[in-house]
């Protein structure tokens, strides 16, 4: 007998045509452009491999610190299960509200994501087995490495719902990107308006960079493509 899902499975819309073109810098000014200027994670959240470039669409899980495991428990049980339905093009968005504590992201995880097709991993808790991670060529990004199991210090208490992960709110669906400057989140309502700025100013800067190193002078460069 198939038990019934925890959570109901959902098919994001796919990534945007020519999104390997992107980087968080024009995005986060496409949506300043458009007064969403609280999209990009802090700092502290790093990748770990800055080659890698991610993009996809977001699946949520939110984490709370626990003492304890209670007995005959899985404390693993929802972890496992949006491991499991992740579809290609997706990012697992891990929020633990910056606990020291939790390490939720690890090489099994990271090894099942690649499986299932998706696009990477973002937390603002730990990760672990870093080598193995990126040997996978995995984007994840991170807030801090450490060697602590989740198990008996958090948990995930919910999937698929919005959360705030390191200072942005995420709603399953929004189009998460991620290169070595850091991670931004385009709100699924400014999307089409966003991605269009932020092709127009990559078409702008293509000008702009090929003037500047034929010797053309910045003021004059930005004078005529409004671009810097």
């Amino acid at each position: 007998m198939t038990a019934t899902p925890l959570f109901r499975s959902r098919q994001n819309a796919p990534r945007p045509e020519g999104w390997e073109q992107l980087y968080t810098a024009v995005l986060s000014d496409a949506l300043d452009t458009v007064g969403f200027r609280g999209q990009a994670m802090t700092p502290s959240i790093r990748p770990l491999d800055e080659t890698l470039k991610m993009c996809g669409r977001a699946r949520t899980g939110i984490y709370m610190e626990v003492a304890h495991v209670e007995e005959g428990t899985n404390p693993y049980e929802l972890e496992i299960a949006i491991v499991d339905d992740l579809k290609p093009g997706d990012v697992a968005i891990f929020a633990c509200g910056g606990s020291s504590r939790i390490a939720p992201w690890g090489s099994l995880l990271s090894t099942a994501t690649v499986a299932r097709g998706a696009s990477g991993c973002v937390t603002d808790g730990f990760v672990r087995d870093i080598l193995e991670i990126r040997a996978l060529k995995l984007p994840v990004f991170h807030g801090g490495i450490a060697p602590l199991d989740s198990k008996g210090r958090g948990q995930i208490m919910a999937v698929d719902i919005p959360v705030t992960c390191a200072g942005v709110r995420v709603v399953p669906g929004d189009l998460v990107f991620g290169d070595a400057d850091g991670v931004v989140v385009v709100p699924q309502e400014v999307e089409a308006d966003v991605l269009k700025i932020a092709f127009d100013k990559i078409n702008g800067e293509g000008h702009s960079m090929r003037e500047l190193r034929a010797g053309g002078y910045l003021r004059d460069v930005y004078a005529k493509y409004g671009v810097l």
